[in-house]
């Protein structure tokens, strides 16, 4: 057998000490497998002596992330620190300068510096892996590296975060606000104390840039994300999904269209029959659509200690073979800078939810204002939903407002956002227009 590969695993704390269990569990297999021993020489992170899972007795302990990077010990760098600046950061680069491989779960600081952390990979001949930083255990980084390049990628979109999609799940099987299931999935774990960055879909905006780029050989953009979260959808939106066929999911879409690369994470409708809309709970699904294959769906974790590990230790193997390629699919100098979609020029169908008071001609200047933008309604509901809408009132009053249900035929969002403004300037509104996305799958 050849010489082992030594790694340097820096940050130990629920994906770290998970990759230590799974190459105790497995090295033996592993090695057999990479044709080459598979060993860990040291390890670092902030607190030495918080308590974790596995016996670090074994592993030299470095202090100094950054040491550890260049250190002539090791051959791969594995960085499970996290943030897009810093330590993690600086490691990195110090690694790849020290012609050292990185593996890393770090889609933060690939999504704001992965063209250049790529360039300065290819520059030193070494290899830049981040299966674990999209989509936990789903190897779709490799699939797209890999499997998938005979293909003329067109889309790719999922479920990109397990959070959003659990709450999600609960809100609509259950009936309960955003808030009360929150409150919930913080007491389980699935969400942090702070969970802005999940449910405000950052992190989704994270992992699809690098999607994107490794879909349409484009630099890592993830300032060209539009983003909007979850935090204002209310049950009446599920029930009235539900009522007209629907389910809401957070999705992150990235596509080709004929202004640009549109990159987009939002709340969306997705028809009750399509296969994203049965993904349920804390799971991630990744779709890519190619001009051969078709359409390709990979369904799994999206996070924890062992579906994480996995893609990292997956990473580790693939360098133990010898396998180096660009990290991005294209070489990062040949990475292009597109042109950006504007979200107002996107084009699709749309839900849009009103609560509209109850007076002579209110309803016929709302059509009015779809009309001026040439939105034409596929259907328009007067409902009295299953759970109560804040601001309603007593929907026995005169005048009280009334909610009403809207969805439009292909238009563009220029034109519902303009038609909303307007609308919401007549005063025939109580509060604020919800609109929703409608994506045909």
């Amino acid at each position: 057998m050849s010489e082992p590969i030594r790694l340097g695993i820096a940050g130990l704390g629920t994906v770290g000490a998970g990759v230590l269990q799974l190459l105790a569990a497995h090295g033996e297999r592993l090695s057999r497998l990479a044709g080459r021993p598979i060993q860990v020489r040291a390890v670092s992170a902030r607190d030495r002596s918080r308590k974790r899972p596995i016996d670090l007795s074994a592993y030299q302990w470095t202090d100094d992330a950054v040491a550890l990077a260049r250190s002539a010990e090791i051959d791969v760098f594995v960085e499970l620190i996290g943030g897009e600046d810093g330590v993690a950061k600086a490691s990195i680069e110090a690694a790849l300068r020290a012609g050292k491989h990185v593996v890393t779960a770090n889609k933060a600081l690939l999504a704001h510096h992965g063209t250049a952390l790529a360039a300065l990979a290819e520059e030193n001949g070494v290899a830049l892996n981040f299966e674990a930083a999209v989509a936990g255990g789903i190897p779709i980084v490799k699939t797209m590296r890999e499997s998938l390049l005979g293909n003329e990628i067109t889309r790719v979109y999922g479920i990109l975060n397990g959070t959003c999609n659990y709450i999600l799940t609960r809100m609509e099987e259950e009936g309960r606000p955003f808030a009360e299931v929150l409150e919930e999935a913080q007491r389980l774990g699935y969400a942090e104390a702070d969970p802005s960055f999940d449910v405000g879909g950052t992190d989704a905006a994270h992992k699809l840039s690098l999607l994107a780029s490794l879909a349409f050989g484009a630099r890592v953009a993830f300032d060209h994300v539009y983003i909007e979260g979850i935090e204002e959808i209310a049950p009446a939106d599920f029930e009235a999904a539900d009522d007209l066929g629907y389910r809401i999911k957070l999705l992150g879409v990235a596509l080709k269209t004929d202004a640009g690369i549109e990159q987009r994470v939002h709340p969306t409708m997705v028809p009750k029959h399509s296969p994203v809309a049965g993904v349920s709970g804390v799971t991630n699904c990744v779709a890519v659509d190619g001009d051969f294959v078709g359409s390709v769906m990979m369904v799994g974790p999206g996070a924890g200690a062992g579906p994480t590990a996995s893609s990292v230790v997956s990473d580790v193997v693939d360098i133990a073979r010898g396998v180096v390629m660009a990290p991005f699919i294209t070489r990062a100098g040949e990475l292009v800078s597109y042109e950006r979609a504007r979200m107002r020029a996107h084009e699709g169908g749309y839900y849009i939810r009103l609560s509209v008071y109850d007076r002579p001609g209110a309803f016929a200047k709302i059509a009015g204002r779809m009309a001026e933008q040439e939105v034409s309604l596929e259907s328009i509901v007067q409902r009295r939903p299953r759970t109560a809408l804040p601001g309603l009132g007593d929907r026995g009053e005169p005048g009280a407002p009334t909610p009403v249900v809207m969805i439009t035929h292909q238009t563009t969002e220029e034109a519902i956002r303009t038609a909303l403004e307007a609308i919401e300037r007549d005063g025939h509104v109580s509060e604020k227009p919800r609109m929703m996305r409608i994506e045909r799958l």
